[in-house]
């Protein structure tokens, strides 16, 4: 059985996806909820009941001596409020929209297929791979640059290189082993996951 489940924090935003097991210890443990398609939130002993009142369940069940119980596809934890620190990503298509695809160098707006990424310190003289030595750049402005410095090359930048804030609107992209259940989009539709939705 290879069910995994989503787990909310108690204002239902999403934060995780969690084993079934691990689901099932939180919910016996009294600390989660198991959540249907209507919202309606069920402690374990009231899980157990509807479980053993339904035939199907998309997720399947676990079958002890005495009763079955319906894998939950979605937990939401009864203490806990906080919110995961979040850092934007740093991808390809976030750095783009961060500087929004202009040439950090010339300033000019460009399509994403005409910029390129440059390290302001080039990976060859050790430079980082991060938002602090990444910026965009027009072809004809990283063919000038090329593996040297700005100053070397005579030019400098006209955006200068920074960190996107987590509420400036770049996509955040969170990462889960596991395509997205149907079931879980209403609560993870303001986020981006990096994993196909599931089929119908």
């Amino acid at each position: 059985m290879t069910a995994d489940v989503l787990v909310l924090n108690r204002s239902y935003f999403a934060i995780s996806v969690t084993s079934w097991q691990r689901a099932l210890c939180l919910l016996y443990a009294d600390r989660a909820a198991a959540l249907d398609a209507e919202y309606r939130s069920y402690d374990f002993q009231d899980w157990v009941d509807l479980s053993n009142a339904i035939a199907e369940n998309p997720s399947g069940f676990v079958h002890a001596p005495a009763f079955k119980i319906a894998i939950p596809e979605v937990i939401v934890l009864k203490a806990f409020d906080r919110v995961p620190k979040r850092e934007v990503p740093f991808t390809r298509r976030n750095i783009y929209h961060h500087y929004g695809c202009r040439c950090c160098y010339c300033g000019k707006r460009f399509p994403s297929t005409d910029l390129n990424l440059d390290h302001i310190v080039p990976r060859s003289r050790g430079g980082r791979n991060d938002w602090m030595n990444t910026v965009t750049s027009c072809i004809p402005c990283n063919l000038r640059k090329g593996d040297r410095l700005p100053e070397e090359a005579g030019m400098r930048l006209v955006i200068p290189p920074s960190r996107p804030a987590p509420d400036s609107g770049v996509v955040f992209i969170l990462r889960s082993p596991v395509p997205i259940r149907r079931s879980w989009q209403r609560f993870i539709d303001s986020v981006y996951w990096n994993v196909p939705l599931e089929e119908e």
